[in-house]
């Protein structure tokens, strides 16, 4: 049994901006608020016209490596 993984293309666009997935508005900025909490610092990322959260990192404290 022979199994195929197919791979997916990079291609950069830089006439193209992403859509928000929740307005549907291109999105040429995004909105970045920092949240302070113990475990390190989070950011949470947002659109600027529906003000949707489209993610939330995670930053490793110190003490984390």
């Amino acid at each position: 049994m022979t199994s195929s993984i197919s791979q997916i293309r990079e291609e950069h666009r830089s006439d193209l901006d992403p859509l928000c997935p929740h307005c549907s508005k291109e999105l040429d900025t995004i909105y970045i608020k920092p949240m302070a909490s113990m475990l390190g610092k989070r950011y949470v990322y947002f659109c600027p016209f529906c003000r949707k959260v489209l993610s939330v990192s995670h930053r490793k404290g110190f003490w984390m490596g």
